[in-house]
C-alpha cells in the first residue's frame, strides 16, 4: 500500500522514516539537517560509531538506526546521487536508494516507512525524474515481495507533492 502526505516527515508517525543523508551521515542541510536536529544527538552518535565502524556510506545502499527524539522508532539512511545530467547512473543509484530501504524494512519488521524526495534539494535531481523513479521502484519492490509493508511519500513542498499525485 502506498500512501501520499505532505509536510514534516519528522512528524511521521509510524515505524521508520528515510533520510536523504550524506555519505559522513554527519547531517547536514535539508530533510538531513531537519532529522537530525529534532531525533537529538543521539542519532548523530549512532551515525559516527557506524562510520568509525564501516566507512563513509555508499551511493545507493542504505543504513539504520535508532529515532531518538522523533515519533518514528527508527531512521533510515540512504545517500542518493548527486545528478550529472544524466550520464553516471543517476537513475539506477536513486532506484538502489528506495530498494534498499525496503529491503531494511523487510528485514527489521517495519510495518510502516515514509520516504522525502531523495536528491531533489542540494543534489539537483529533476524533480520530475526522481519522482518517477521513486514511484517506480517501490510498486516494483511491493509487488514483488510478499510484505504487507505501507510506504508513503513524505512530500514537504506543493510541487512535488503534485508529481506524486499525478504519478499515483
Amino acid at each position: 500500500m502506498i500512501h501520499l502526505l505532505q509536510g514534516d516527515i519528522t512528524l511521521f508517525e509510524g515505524d521508520a522514516i528515510v533520510n536523504a543523508a550524506n555519505s559522513s551521515l554527519r547531517g547536514g542541510g535539508g530533510v538531513d539537517g531537519a532529522i537530525h536536529k529534532a531525533a537529538g544527538p543521539a542519532l548523530l552518535q549512532e551515525c559516527q560509531e557506524w562510520v568509525r565502524h564501516n566507512g563513509d556510506l555508499p551511493t545507493g545502499k542504505a543504513m539504520i538506526t535508532k529515532g531518538g527524539n522523533l515519533k518514528a522508532r527508527w531512521v533510515i539512511h540512504t545517500v542518493g546521487p548527486v545528478w550529472s545530467s544524466g550520464t553516471q547512473d543517476e537513475d539506477f543509484l536513486l532506484s538502489q536508494c528506495y530498494i534498499n530501504c525496503l529491503h531494511l524494512c523487510v528485514e527489521r519488521n517495519i510495518r510502516t516507512v515514509a520516504f522525502p524526495n531523495i536528491s531533489t534539494g542540494v543534489y539537483g535531481f529533476p524533480k520530475t525524474d526522481a519522482a518517477e523513479v521513486a514511484v517506480a521502484s517501490v510498486r516494483n519492490f511491493l509487488s514483488s515481495s510478499h510484505t504487507d509493508l505501507e510506504v508513503s511519500f513524505m512530500c514537504f513542498d506543493e510541487e512535488n507533492y503534485t508529481l506524486y499525485q499525478k504519478l499515483l
